[in-house]
Protein backbone atom coordinates (compact mmCIF):
# COMPACT_ATOMS: atom_id res chain seq x y z
CA UNK A 1 0.00 0.00 0.00
CA UNK A 2 1.18 3.84 -1.47
CA UNK A 3 1.73 6.04 1.93
CA UNK A 4 0.98 9.33 1.55
CA UNK A 5 2.26 12.26 3.75
CA UNK A 6 0.52 15.90 3.65
CA UNK A 7 2.54 18.68 5.06
CA UNK A 8 2.23 22.11 5.60
CA UNK A 9 3.53 24.64 8.42
CA UNK A 10 0.81 24.19 11.34
CA UNK A 11 -1.09 21.68 9.95
CA UNK A 12 -4.75 22.53 10.86
CA UNK A 13 -6.18 23.58 7.65
CA UNK A 14 -5.19 22.63 4.17
CA UNK A 15 -3.31 19.44 5.35
CA UNK A 16 -5.58 18.51 7.54
CA UNK A 17 -8.44 18.49 4.26
CA UNK A 18 -5.82 16.77 2.23
CA UNK A 19 -5.84 14.13 4.95
CA UNK A 20 -9.70 14.12 5.15
CA UNK A 21 -9.96 13.95 1.47
CA UNK A 22 -7.36 11.24 0.62
CA UNK A 23 -8.43 9.05 3.52
CA UNK A 24 -12.48 8.86 2.05
CA UNK A 25 -11.57 8.85 -1.30
CA UNK A 26 -8.35 6.42 -0.97
CA UNK A 27 -11.15 3.83 0.41
CA UNK A 28 -8.21 2.41 2.19
CA UNK A 29 -5.71 1.59 -0.81
CA UNK A 30 -3.76 3.84 0.57
CA UNK A 31 -2.07 4.87 3.91
CA UNK A 32 -2.40 8.71 4.73
CA UNK A 33 -0.91 11.12 7.23
CA UNK A 34 -0.50 14.48 7.80
CA UNK A 35 2.38 16.81 9.78
CA UNK A 36 3.41 20.41 9.70
CA UNK A 37 7.05 21.99 10.41
CA UNK A 38 4.98 22.81 13.90
CA UNK A 39 2.12 21.26 15.56
CA UNK A 40 -0.90 23.00 16.40
CA UNK A 41 -4.39 21.99 16.44
CA UNK A 42 -6.97 21.17 13.80
CA UNK A 43 -8.85 24.47 12.72
CA UNK A 44 -12.59 24.54 13.87
CA UNK A 45 -13.61 26.28 10.19
CA UNK A 46 -11.75 23.33 8.47
CA UNK A 47 -13.39 20.53 10.29
CA UNK A 48 -16.86 22.21 9.29
CA UNK A 49 -16.27 22.99 5.70
CA UNK A 50 -15.00 19.34 5.37
CA UNK A 51 -18.74 18.31 7.34
CA UNK A 52 -20.54 19.79 4.71
CA UNK A 53 -19.43 17.50 2.06
CA UNK A 54 -19.69 14.80 4.45
CA UNK A 55 -16.20 13.98 5.48
CA UNK A 56 -15.63 13.94 9.51
CA UNK A 57 -12.12 15.65 10.41
CA UNK A 58 -12.79 16.33 14.11
CA UNK A 59 -10.61 13.36 15.27
CA UNK A 60 -7.58 13.90 13.57
CA UNK A 61 -4.77 15.45 15.13
CA UNK A 62 -1.96 17.72 14.45
CA UNK A 63 1.72 16.59 14.38
CA UNK A 64 4.75 17.94 13.60
CA UNK A 65 6.93 16.04 10.73
CA UNK A 66 10.11 15.21 13.13
CA UNK A 67 7.92 12.64 14.75
CA UNK A 68 7.66 10.61 11.05
CA UNK A 69 10.38 9.56 9.19
CA UNK A 70 10.49 10.07 5.14
CA UNK A 71 11.43 6.95 4.23
CA UNK A 72 7.94 5.60 5.32
CA UNK A 73 6.23 7.03 2.45
CA UNK A 74 5.74 7.19 -1.36
CA UNK A 75 4.77 10.53 -1.73
CA UNK A 76 5.09 13.91 -0.16
CA UNK A 77 2.35 16.90 -0.77
CA UNK A 78 3.24 20.53 0.80
CA UNK A 79 0.65 22.73 0.17
CA UNK A 80 1.39 25.82 1.64
CA UNK A 81 4.34 26.52 -0.52
CA UNK A 82 6.92 24.97 2.37
CA UNK A 83 8.59 22.50 0.20
CA UNK A 84 11.65 24.89 0.29
CA UNK A 85 11.69 24.07 3.95
CA UNK A 86 11.70 20.51 4.05
CA UNK A 87 14.36 18.36 4.83
CA UNK A 88 16.12 17.03 1.91
CA UNK A 89 15.06 13.57 2.45
CA UNK A 90 11.47 14.33 2.10
CA UNK A 91 11.75 15.83 -1.16
CA UNK A 92 13.37 12.97 -2.73
CA UNK A 93 10.41 10.56 -2.49
CA UNK A 94 9.22 9.24 -5.67
CA UNK A 95 6.28 11.24 -5.80
CA UNK A 96 6.56 15.52 -4.33
CA UNK A 97 4.34 17.97 -4.87
CA UNK A 98 4.34 21.34 -4.00
CA UNK A 99 0.70 22.88 -4.13
CA UNK A 100 1.08 26.06 -2.73
CA UNK A 101 -2.28 26.58 -1.73
CA UNK A 102 -3.89 29.76 -0.10
CA UNK A 103 -3.60 29.92 3.63
CA UNK A 104 -7.49 29.91 5.02
CA UNK A 105 -6.55 30.23 8.32
CA UNK A 106 -7.94 33.91 9.76
CA UNK A 107 -9.79 34.26 6.53
CA UNK A 108 -13.93 34.15 6.02
CA UNK A 109 -15.64 30.83 5.72
CA UNK A 110 -16.12 31.36 1.86
CA UNK A 111 -12.19 30.91 1.60
CA UNK A 112 -11.93 27.85 3.46
CA UNK A 113 -14.65 26.10 0.79
CA UNK A 114 -12.64 27.30 -2.32
CA UNK A 115 -9.50 25.72 -0.46
CA UNK A 116 -11.00 22.95 0.22
CA UNK A 117 -12.54 22.30 -2.96
CA UNK A 118 -9.33 22.87 -4.88
CA UNK A 119 -7.94 20.56 -2.39
CA UNK A 120 -10.36 17.82 -3.15
CA UNK A 121 -9.60 18.41 -7.18
CA UNK A 122 -5.63 17.99 -6.49
CA UNK A 123 -6.37 14.92 -4.29
CA UNK A 124 -8.29 13.20 -6.96
CA UNK A 125 -5.30 13.60 -9.22
CA UNK A 126 -2.68 12.49 -6.64
CA UNK A 127 -4.51 9.52 -5.99
CA UNK A 128 -4.86 8.70 -9.86
CA UNK A 129 -0.88 8.81 -9.84
CA UNK A 130 -0.19 7.34 -6.77
CA UNK A 131 -2.37 4.24 -7.82
CA UNK A 132 -0.78 4.17 -11.15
Amino acid sequence: MKQIMFVCKKNSCRSQMAEGFARHLGNGNVGVTSAGLAASQVHPTAVRVMQEVGIDISQQTSDSLENFQPQNYDAVVSLCGCGVNLPQEWVVREIFQDWQLEDPDGQPIETFRQVRDEIRQRVEALLQTVNS
